[in-house]
């Protein structure tokens, strides 16, 4: 097989694949000197799309799509990962994560995709963000059918995050510096501890203090509608499923609320719909109270203060 030209765009095709275990632990270190993803807070799409120029400059030609291979308890995605899967030019692969925090499968992934893909000469280039040894074999496989492997690796805070085997097979090496990468990494903010509960007196109090609000006559459309005590009900019956089908770590992702990722709304409004036999879609203060109960029954599963509203 010829080698591509890169002087001409056209010639050269290319995918690229992250290791995301690899690549948010590497950057927690040297950004934060965290241990653990719990710690941190990552912009993930801007830093796709970030990643996707960077390769452009790289190798101008035609971007096959970004495979972004992560892992999840019993492979049920999380919010983060909801999100990413909808953008476009990217395919998330999920391996799983067991009880310990480790991921199992996903190197294995990476290599059958990137074997796959040199096979079927889907590709010319790989631009490949990993650091494990375990990447050697599928290097040598796709190199055997004429792809360049650039391998990709994340500033260490000292010494080498990557394997010295992996970084000899690699066609070329480019090292992305912390400042490359700081702007999509935050440290976490912690969840406060949750206040202690008020007496009843200090309930009825406060409910007594409190001025009543007084909502404006709502629309013709509006009485057509469902009631808001069932939509609330749907919100909250939402949450408690998701909390069951998807974890808690998985929903403690959505704090500190009270907005919600589109994708997930998107999700939260079908889900309500399918309950409720009819469309949300014409009563937009039915949307409001659908994430007014969905919010409820999140605050009170993390026991944080009520009163938040997503209006």
């Amino acid at each position: 097989m010829a080698i591509p030209d890169l002087t001409h765009p056209g010639a050269v095709k290319y995918a690229v694949l992250v290791d995301v275990g690899y690549l948010y632990a590497a950057a927690g270190e040297v950004l934060l000197g965290a241990k653990e993803r719990r710690e941190y807070r990552v912009a993930a799409d801007e830093l796709i799309k970030t990643l996707q120029r960077h390769a452009e400059e790289r190798l101008p030609g035609e971007l096959l799509r970004v495979y972004w291979y992560d892992a999840a308890r019993d492979r049920v995605p999380t919010v983060d990962q909801r999100v990413i899967a909808a953008l476009p030019m990217v395919k998330v692969r999920l391996g799983n994560l067991n009880a310990r925090g480790q991921q199992k499968g996903v190197d294995a992934q990476i290599r059958t995709d990137l074997e796959a893909l040199a096979r079927h000469r889907a590709v010319t280039d790989a631009v490949l963000v990993a650091g494990d040894e375990d990447m050697v074999p599928a290097v040598e496989a796709a190199q055997a059918y004429g792809v360049r492997v650039h391998l990709w690796g994340v500033e260490p805070p000292y010494g080498t995050n990557q394997a010295e085997r992996l970084v000899w097979e690699s066609d070329t090496v480019e090292v992305l510096s912390a400042e490359f990468i700081r702007p999509y990494f935050s440290r976490a903010a912690v969840i406060p501890a949750p206040p202690q509960a008020p007496s009843p007196a200090q309930v009825f109090a406060g409910r007594t203090a409190t001025k009543p609000v007084v909502r404006p006559p709502q629309t013709g459309v509006t009485k057509l509608g469902p009631s808001r005590p069932r939509v609330e009900e749907v919100g909250e019956h939402v949450a408690q499923k998701w909390i069951l089908t998807r974890g808690r770590d998985n929903i403690r992702d959505l704090l500190p609320g009270p907005i919600l990722p589109t994708v997930i709304d998107t999700e939260l409004l079908i889900e309500a719909e399918k309950e409720l036999g009819h469309s949300l879609r014409p009563y937009p203060e039915a949307r409001v109270w659908l994430r007014d109960g969905f919010w409820a029954r999140v605050y009170r599963e993390f026991d944080i203060g009520v009163g938040i509203s997503s209006k």
